[in-house]
């Protein structure tokens, strides 16, 4: 080393070399990505990429049974809360919120619009009151959460994120919170990655959020889509409660986007589950052949005849004048109720039109089981009129 060149010299050489670390140091609220390179007692430290190193709190990296959930070389994502004067080393919070220790720091938070820890000590009138930094806050129950919370008091003894609102006073100052608000931001930008995934014909995870009865909304994450009750399942459902519950998670297939002019839901987002379970009509045409004998359940009774389910999704038709040997049938509820258990005989099945023809009438589903093996079994001869054909020419006959 020359004379010339100082230690620092080389330094600012090393720093010129280094593409990376010439980017712009985020600032106080900017969120950041780096590696994890180090990890004490109390603190985890982060490669940035920039001169100064992140320094998280290592109880962020923790779960609730306190058992630590990363190692070095793992990256993470995280927000700059604030600066250390002294070292230049950036400090980062995560979605777990800052905190605050004092009251400054509290000051700090709200001048900054940054997150702050607290625990929900108990319920009060018109929403919750939080424990932060040694002080007394109020959440009111519109901002403790994104939907309805029924019962607050769940949310005793659980320490959440917030953001001030308000903060007035002195020593015990008035202080307002909102958690909302942090759960809006974070929706807001789930929504941004997942419009990037979004296109028909995606699959995506999702979470149930709500069933009425013409189908399910589910949360993509941040985006909220639906799934018509009869692109559930291929089976029949009277509800969609029969197959799902509010917050399940599940996997959905996009099927249609429509853009809208409502800036709240830009898009209606049509989703199936259906979508992604195999047709079990592919299969029907082997599986229920002519002839074949099928046991099946009663789903459904109307004036002209009944139907049978006999696998989820498939459904066959027993006509009316199929249901009964030995008296006339003027309604099929004089025959069956829903829920019978029946045995039948396949008379036809067309898979084009999703239709199976069913006998549950035992005489004529044998006569037409031995014409059919009849049928198979020997051709028709050439030129041969069928059976009203051969009618019409015994007639005639008789006639001469």
């Amino acid at each position: 080393m020359s004379k010339s060149e100082s230690f620092e010299d080389l330094l600012a050489q090393f720093d010129e070399s280094q593409p990376a670390r010439k980017q712009t140091e985020p600032g106080v609220g900017d969120r950041v990505q780096g590696i994890i390179i180090s990890i004490g007692e109390e603190h985890a430290y982060i490669d940035l990429g920039f001169k100064a190193e992140g320094v998280m709190d290592i109880d962020v990296l923790k779960n609730e049974a306190g058992e630590l959930t990363a190692k070095i070389g793992d990256k993470v994502e995280s927000a700059v809360t604030s600066k250390d004067k002294e070292t230049g080393a950036l400090i980062l919070g995560t979605q777990h919120g800052l905190k605050a220790h004092d009251l400054s720091g509290l000051q700090d938070a709200y001048s900054q619009g940054l997150p702050v820890a607290g625990q929900v000590t108990g319920v009060t009138k018109g929403g919750v009151e939080v424990q932060i930094a040694g002080q007394r806050a109020f959440c009111p129950a519109s901002q403790i959460d994104i939907h309805f919370v029924e019962d607050l008091a769940e949310l005793t003894g659980q320490r959440l994120d917030f953001r001030i609102m308000k903060i007035e006073g002195g020593r015990r100052p008035n202080l307002v919170l909102s958690r909302r608000a942090i759960l809006e931001e974070e929706k807001r930008a789930r929504a941004v990655q997942i419009r990037a995934k979004l296109e028909v014909g995606a699959t995506l995870p999702g979470k149930v959020t709500s069933l009425q009865n013409y189908g399910a909304f589910v949360d993509l994450g941040g985006i909220e889509g639906m799934i018509h009750i009869s692109e559930l399942s291929f089976a029949r459902l009277g509800h969609p409660n029969e197959m799902l519950h509010e917050g399940q998670e599940i996997e959905v297939a996009v099927l249609r986007i429509e853009k809208t002019d409502n800036p709240k839901r830009p898009e209606k987002i049509a989703l199936s589950l259906r979508a992604l379970t195999k047709d079990p009509w592919q299969e029907a045409s082997a599986t229920y052949a002519v002839g074949t004998k099928v046991s099946g359940t009663i789903s459904r009774v109307e004036p002209f005849g009944a139907f049978v389910e006999l696998t989820p999704g498939i459904d066959g038709l027993a006509h009316i004048s199929e249901l009964c040997t030995d008296k006339r049938v003027n309604h099929p509820s004089e025959v069956v109720k829903v829920g019978d258990k029946v045995e039948a005989t396949v008379l036809g099945v067309d898979i084009e039109k999703r239709r199976i023809s069913l006998s549950l009438n035992e005489n004529k589903a044998a006569e037409a089981g031995v014409n059919i093996e009849q049928y198979k079994q020997k051709p028709k001869e050439e030129g041969a009129m069928g059976s009203f054909g051969e009618l019409l020419k015994q007639s005639m006959k008789k006639q001469k």
